[in-house]
């Protein structure tokens, strides 16, 4: 008999536990439900055109009020933390669960940005930040000199 055939999708636990688990698993285990995420840094994309910069975080399940977007010299810091609890009363058990999670992402920012008119807005999951460049640091379209 082969240990592969009693594990789960190669994991390190035997399949003959899986029973014993279950409720354990049934709680912790439910698909998309906000109890079950990892632990992660968002992603950043950053996009540069001529006039600014453009910052996009993935942070779903978020509210406009959970960030904290702060700027310190030229350091762009953006934060979150939020935390959650979820009761559950039955006439015999109360289950009561606690979810805290948090996140930091910091940027140098270059001197070319206007860090007065930096804005924030979150929409559908996304938060986007608009850094405009000043207007001395704009690339301005190249000029043709005509030959006399």
């Amino acid at each position: 008999m082969s240990t592969k055939a009693l594990t789960r999708n190669g994991g390190t636990l035997p399949a003959i536990f899986d029973d014993f688990f279950k409720p354990w698993n049934e709680w912790f285990e439910s698909g998309s439900n906000v109890w079950n995420r990892m632990l992660t840094v968002p992603a950043v994309n950053i996009i540069e055109s001529k006039d600014d910069y453009k910052l996009s975080i993935a942070v779903p399940g978020m509210k406009k009020d959970d960030f904290n977007i702060a700027i310190d010299g030229n350091m762009l810091t953006i934060s979150n933390e939020k935390e959650e609890s979820r009761e559950e009363k039955d006439e015999r058990y109360t289950r009561k669960e606690y979810n805290y999670s948090s996140f930091s992402r910091s940027f140098s920012l270059p001197e070319e940005v206007t860090k007065e008119n930096i804005q924030a807005t979150y929409h559908d999951g996304i938060l986007s930040l608009v850094l405009p460049k000043k207007e001395e640091a704009k690339k301005h379209p190249a000029k043709h000199i005509a030959v006399k």
